[in-house]
């Protein structure tokens, strides 16, 4: 119940930003309001985070970056685009794979209202 707890404020702060600004801004103004949003609210975060990749036990000089860490748990990925498609939940299925983490959050603030996807990482699948 504490991580849907936790899920649940991170979409309330995104409530917020995307009611104050509305749908047409660049990612980045989001991304910047979203970390008003948790500082306000008491959300523990990173930005930027670095989602390293291993192959055959290796390091890849290419990883990926996810806009949130929230929570120490939570992969926090934000979109402006009109609305979500596969290619975006692939992103954040990725995301969840290279850091390990069981929970994520995709967040579109380029539709009329907010779109969010939560999802979890499927130990089965891997």
């Amino acid at each position: 119940m504490e991580q849907d707890e936790q899920t649940y404020s991170i979409i309330g702060a995104a409530m917020a930003v995307h009611k104050e600004l509305g749908q047409g801004f660049l990612e980045a103004v989001y991304q910047d309001a979203l970390e008003f949003e948790f500082r306000h609210a008491g959300i523990p975060f990173l930005r930027e985070v670095e989602l390293p990749i291993r192959y055959r036990g290796e390091l890849l000089p290419t990883g990926y970056r996810a806009d949130f860490l929230c929570y120490e748990a939570i992969i926090v990925e934000l979109k402006a685009i009109e609305r979500l498609t596969s290619r975006e939940e692939s992103q954040l299925i990725n995301y969840l794979k290279a850091s390990g983490k069981e929970k994520g959050l995709l967040l579109n603030f380029g539709s009329h209202s907010l779109d969010y996807k939560r999802m979890i990482r499927s130990h089965e699948s891997m």
